[in-house]
């Protein structure tokens, strides 16, 4: 379990990372920008949009390629193959930063997609280990993972990213440290794992498909399947709708914070951090709590409109204070969101078809974030510097509205605090 821990660990810790160092790379003065001196401030929202959908536009793509070459050729050389990937791709991020060539941040973003798929690699990992006793604490830590990392990630990535920076009186950051800094990092990280799949990591999937004919177009295919069946569409519908909303929120929030609030890089990361924190509680307490006396569709018909409203916070406050006494409440219902469409998606699938029906939320979870992280330069640059907020809570005010509207629960196969536990 350690080698598959520190996988989908370092994945949700290079997302995290990138967010407070994100807007390092277009603020005008900002030693680390990227962009040629001619370009508004606006063009380069346009272009850091573009960058950021490159990785769910990859992985979108390669992640169902690379979990059918996991069941033909085994979890641990595609585990391998994938997270060296990931390493070289932080590796020519770094580069990219350091020679201000934009073209090579692309190629970059493009490579970690394409072999990030590594999660459902892990996950199916996980799966071939456990046991009956021990299915749920192993899928447990794979979510203690998650949360994890993007706690951990943000704040690294604006520590690591802020030469000369005071971290609670206890240290100065060396004054090498630079916007590239935490990508050298997160490479290392990635050649450590890398080594552990390799070293003590034994092959978990014994019933290898050799002759598995390998589907190209199988990610196309999941999103279509998903919206054809009456059992999954509005759920998936809701569910691409919170999706592209929350990108506009984590994509272009750091931007929003350097710009009203003058946030440093640590700074944005702390906040971030502490989002994650909350997140993470919502999850293991809260989210626990209410699924006994509440069954997933009703709570789903109105924690994404709580989302929505704090967001709308969000974007009318004037002082910082607003920011942070939000979070609890943000991070309540985006949990509740979170964990019971996943439940109710689980639930709502044909019998025995689950895994499946996963796998097709994944795909539109990830094809939701492209247009949404490649909208929020232009909406920014064109209207307002708030406006991508305002984008973020009405489409999530649209997801919960379509679910509240649209969904019977003539499908769901189990309405029990028993089987939602």
């Amino acid at each position: 379990m350690v080698p598959i821990f520190m996988t989908v660990f370092i994945d949700l810790l290079g997302f995290g990372i990138l967010i407070p160092v994100f807007p390092l790379l277009i603020s005008l003065g900002s030693p680390f920008r990227v962009t040629p001196k001619e370009w508004s401030f606006a063009t380069g929202l346009v272009m850091l949009g573009w960058l950021q959908a490159m990785f769910p536009l990859c992985s979108f793509l390669a992640a169902p390629i690379l979990g059918q070459l996991s069941d033909r050729f085994g979890r641990r050389p595609i585990l391998a193959f994938s997270i060296a990937g990931t390493a070289l791709g932080y590796l020519l991020f770094a580069l990219g930063i350091v020679w201000r060539n934009i073209p090579l941040l692309f190629a970059a973003r493009a490579l970690d997609g394409f072999t990030g798929g590594n999660i459902a690699v892990a996950q199916a990992a996980v799966g071939d280990i456990s046991t009956n006793t021990n299915r749920a604490k192993n899928f447990g830590l794979i979510g203690a993972a998650f949360g994890l990392g993007f706690i951990i990630g943000p704040y690294l990535g604006g520590r690591l990213s802020e030469p000369g920076a005071d971290v609670y009186g206890l240290f100065t950051t060396p004054a090498w440290f630079g916007a590239t800094t935490p990508f050298w990092f997160a490479a290392a990280l990635s050649a450590l794992n890398c080594g552990l799949i390799l070293v003590v990591f034994p092959e978990t999937n014994q019933a290898r498909s050799r002759g598995l004919r390998i589907d190209l177009g199988k990610s196309f295919q999941n999103v279509a399947k998903g919206f054809a069946s009456p059992r999954l569409r509005i759920p998936l519908l809701s569910a691409f709708l919170f999706n592209a909303g929350f990108t506009f929120f984590t994509s272009y929030f750091g931007v929003y914070l350097r710009n009203k609030f003058g946030y440093t890089q640590s700074e944005t990361g702390d906040f971030f951090a502490v989002v994650g924190l909350f997140i993470s509680l919502s999850q293991g307490i809260v989210v626990g709590q209410v699924a006994k006396r509440l069954p997933d569709y009703k709570v789903l018909r109105f924690s994404s409109f709580g989302v929505s409203a704090v967001l709308c916070v969000y974007f009318l406050v004037n002082s910082t204070w607003p920011l942070y006494a939000t979070i609890p409440i943000f991070t309540v219902f985006n949990g509740l969101t979170m964990a019971n469409t996943g439940s109710l998606i689980s639930r709502s699938a044909e019998p025995g078809r689950q895994g499946e029906a996963l796998g097709i939320y994944s795909s539109v979870q990830n094809l939701a974030q492209v247009p949404a992280s490649a909208l929020v330069g232009y909406i920014a640059g064109s209207m307002s510097s708030n406006t991508p907020l305002i984008a973020a809570s009405s489409l999530i005010f649209l997801a919960g509205s379509a679910f509240a509207w649209l969904f019977r629960p003539t499908y769901v196969t189990d309405t029990t605090a028993s089987a939602r536990a």
